[in-house]
């Protein structure tokens, strides 16, 4: 039998939702995720519609529609998007959908914030692509990729053992070289650095220095 892995991405994903939940809003308001939306604010405008792709239970897309955006969050777990339905606004719609497939048309998004999900695609280079043609010319997209230490790259350990996983881990470097291979160009970085790290001492180091310093790297790109 095939190996599908949409259908393996979408029931890990519902499977992981109530987890996911309990932890989400301390992640991006005092935790890992809490300079995202600054750092999405210095650089996106507050017209046109963004796509959060992999929005999860919508923490993060409600938090952009607060500060005046218009988001369509979209998740490949039905039961996040049923979670996400509780932050629904007018500003704020969730919609079922996998990256792979993005249901998004040319052009109609004027920016995206895709967080540790395009990692957990199929085909990464073919989605940097998708997702470059759904944003319009001159558009945005901030993409969070996972450092080379951070915990949660075990999900594609098994890679290694040779059984087959739904999660493409890539170092910061290589998604930076896909980004650019794609068609994207780079305009920002921002690190979220490991506990334990000295923010003074890595504020001297290079980007690659910073990257293997960091759980998580913050990529803002350009069409």
């Amino acid at each position: 039998m095939a190996y599908n892995w949409h259908e393996k991405a979408e029931k890990d994903w519902d499977d992981r939702a109530d987890f996911w939940h309990a932890n989400s809003k301390e992640m991006w308001e005092t935790g890992s995720r809490k300079d995202i939306v600054p750092f999405f604010k210095e650089y996106v405008p507050l017209d046109g519609e963004i796509g959060d792709l992999g929005c999860g239970d919508g923490c993060g897309a409600f938090l952009l529609s607060k500060e005046g955006y218009r988001v369509t969050g979209m998740d490949i777990s039905p039961r996040m998007v049923e979670m996400s339905n509780a932050y629904k606004s007018e500003r704020l719609d969730f919609i079922v959908g996998d990256l792979n497939r993005i249901p998004f048309q040319e052009n109609e998004l004027s920016g995206v914030m895709a967080i540790n999900s395009l990692e957990w695609t199929e085909d990464p280079f073919k989605v940097l692509k998708d997702i470059l043609q759904s944003v319009k010319k001159g558009g945005y997209a901030l993409f969070g990729i996972l450092g080379p230490t951070a915990q949660p790259r075990i999900n594609s350990f098994a890679r290694l053992t040779g059984q087959q996983v739904i999660c493409n881990t890539m170092m910061p470097w290589e998604f930076e070289k896909l980004a650019e291979l794609a068609g994207w160009e780079k305009i920002a970085e921002r690190h979220v650095l490991k506990r334990g790290v000295d923010k003074k001492m890595a504020d001297q180091l290079s980007s690659e220095l910073k990257q293997a310093l960091s759980f998580m790297t913050l990529f803002m790109l350009k069409a």
